[in-house]
């Protein structure tokens, strides 16, 4: 039996918010390639935005080289090599710079090869995915109160209140190796994946960011109106969402 090939399109919109002086977030993507990343730095100075930046064009640039020469199959051990040379290159520039010393930066990766789909992330930016109305979170939180919350030492609600909230478990940068999670998908035509930084998750719940996804507006206009949202429910954080639709 023949496998469907779906094609993807995308937009992605990132806005500083309210509160923070600069923008530490970053995103890229190719539909040729179908890689699509967003990151979230984190590090004195200018070091957050160098991470985050430094992390998509790596992993964009890896892929793009190397994508036509790769079949499905291998597809995502591609961007799993990607991903750890861009970490690489991230706690190389660390290393040599004390200025940049304990820089990184989150990243949520999604890659489509025809209808399959496989998500890698590090830290706590998400991805999720629209399908027939529903909205599901296919990444979980590599962060302290996340954890805590899996064993259940703490509630969701107590989660939210932490002042441990901000504290990752793992980024992208500040040691030698790091280990994404993977998550292996099949596509439908229609589907959605969004791809954000947390000051989208934190300032929207699940249930309005459905309700917006399922609008008939384009994507472009649904990024805006997410990113809107979040800075006028107090916009605390830098914000960044990027959303992709398999078109069929």
């Amino acid at each position: 039996m023949a496998t469907a090939v779906v094609r993807s399109m995308a937009s992605a919109i990132t806005d500083r918010g309210r509160k923070r002086p600069s923008n530490e977030d970053a995103f890229g993507y190719s539909d040729e390639d179908g890689v699509y990343l967003v990151c979230d730095g984190m590090g004195g100075a200018a070091a957050g935005e160098i991470a985050s930046s430094l992390a998509v064009d790596e992993v964009l640039r890896l892929t793009e080289e190397a994508g036509h020469e790769v079949d499905g199959a291998a597809f995502p051990d591609l961007l799993e090599r990607a991903i750890a040379a861009a970490n690489e290159a991230i706690y190389t520039r660390s290393q040599r710079n004390h200025r940049l010393t304990g820089m990184g930066t989150t990243m949520v990766a999604l890659g489509v090869r025809e209808s399959h789909a496989w998500v890698m992330n590090i830290g706590d930016s998400r991805c999720y995915r629209l399908r027939n109305g529903r909205l599901e979170q296919i990444t979980a939180d590599h962060s302290l109160v996340e954890e805590q919350v899996r064993v259940g030492r703490m509630t969701r609600a107590e989660a939210l209140r932490s002042p441990l909230k901000n504290v990752i478990t793992r980024a992208l940068g500040t040691q030698s190796r790091v280990t994404p999670d993977v998550f292996a998908l099949e596509i439908e035509p229609g589907d959605t994946f969004l791809l954000c930084t947390d000051g989208l998750t934190r300032e929207l719940t699940d249930t309005a960011i459905e309700s917006m996804l399922c609008s008939n507006s384009s994507l472009a206009e649904q990024c805006t109106s997410l990113v809107e949202a979040a800075k006028k429910a107090g916009g605390h954080d830098n914000v960044t969402c990027l959303l992709v639709r398999a078109a069929g």
